[in-house]
């Protein structure tokens, strides 16, 4: 049973005392049943039956701690979230019936009926705070502030279980950062912390405090294979014992080789003495780089054009010369046309000349 076991038997020695409920150990609470009281029942329920009303009010509210001893779901304390949660829940509903302005007999009913879901809300609470939230650390000391609901008095509660919490391998290139977190996800949550102390132990098993703060990293820059080893960080408290103990065993790597491509353009030492690199011979080497396929794109583009551009203006020249030959040809036949009309016409004269001659 671990931590729950005080718990369980305070709980059981509880049952002999007095007892409240949790809910009426927040204040608000409280003070919307003496407005319950004094502003609303007057006008909505007869003077007669406040006193008795108000009675069985308190006595349900008070059966919400009729839940049974449970590790598991109720131990007959929460924490002030989980109170939180439950009081707003119960005021909300509260605050539903008022402002509904029900009278008599429909607000009585309404009124017990809001009580009794209640009282079942509160049961599902206590059993998520006693499930999820009651002493949350896996291991380590938590100290834990819980409200009693017998008494409503707040008590730091001590979760105690192993302090060693493990040991984390850390791996670290030379000449990098390296960094060591001690903080769990429960410390934010905990009650009496003090100071992050980081110690670096030796192989004789000596330790050294390297580092004592708030913070709960240690950060080395740069490291080097020196900084490779043991390492305990240990987190306070107010009590005498610690909260958590935490080991890293750190192990420096080789330094990181950057991958570096050789360039085309640059020549070897064995092609290219030092002194006969000259910034010619790179612009002019820049042109034997393998082409990218965006250059090859491109010029594919280019070429394509080019050869419709060529197609268009064989085709308009091959057009532009159909035209013309055919005006070449209408001339040549007009003329010859002209030609042969002459000529006809000069052998007419001709022919009657030499009639004449005969007569």
């Amino acid at each position: 049973m671990g931590p729950r076991l005080p718990l369980l038997v305070a709980a059981l020695a509880s049952c002999l005392l007095p007892a409240r409920t949790c809910v009426l150990c927040d204040t608000k609470v409280v003070e919307a049943l003496n407005s319950l009281e004094m502003d609303y029942l007057p006008g909505h329920l007869g003077a007669e039956h406040h006193k008795n009303l108000m009675k069985r009010v308190k006595q349900a509210l008070q059966d919400f701690k009729e839940l049974p001893f449970d590790e598991d779901s109720y131990l007959g304390v929460v924490d002030e979230p989980t109170l939180e949660k439950a009081s707003w829940s119960l005021l909300k509903d509260l605050k539903r019936i008022t402002d509904s302005e029900v009278k008599d007999e429909l607000f009585v009913k309404e009124l017990f009926w809001m009580l009794h879901l209640q009282k079942d809300t509160f049961a599902r609470y206590a059993a998520h705070f006693q499930k999820e939230d009651f002493c949350p650390n896996e291991c380590g000391m938590m100290l834990q502030t819980l409200i009693w609901c017998s008494n409503c008095k707040k008590q730091v509660h001590a979760c105690r279980k192993s302090l060693d919490c493990g040991e984390r391998k850390v791996e670290v290139h030379e000449m990098e950062d390296m960094i060591l977190d001690c903080e769990l996800n429960w410390h934010h949550a905990s009650q009496g912390l003090t100071d992050y102390s980081f110690y670096r132990v030796w192989r004789n098993k000596s330790e050294t405090l390297v580092s004592k703060g708030k913070e709960p990293t240690l950060t080395k820059i740069m490291v080097d294979p020196l900084d490779a080893g043991t390492y305990r960080c240990q987190l306070g408290t107010v009590q005498s014992s610690p909260a958590t103990v935490i080991r890293f065993h750190v192990t420096v790597l080789p330094k990181r080789i950057a991958e570096e491509i050789p360039s085309s353009n640059i020549p070897s030492q064995d092609e290219v003495a030092p002194s006969e690199v000259t910034w010619s011979v790179t612009k002019s080497s820049t042109t034997l780089q393998s082409p990218t396929a965006e250059n090859i794109l491109r010029g594919r583009l280019v070429g394509l054009l080019i050869w419709i551009s060529v197609v268009l203006i064989a085709g308009i020249a091959t057009t532009i010369l159909c035209y013309r030959s055919e005006k070449v040809m209408d001339s040549i036949k007009s003329w010859l046309g002209t030609g042969s009309e002459a000529a006809q016409s000069s052998q007419v004269p001709e022919e009657k000349a030499t009639e004449s001659r005969s007569q």
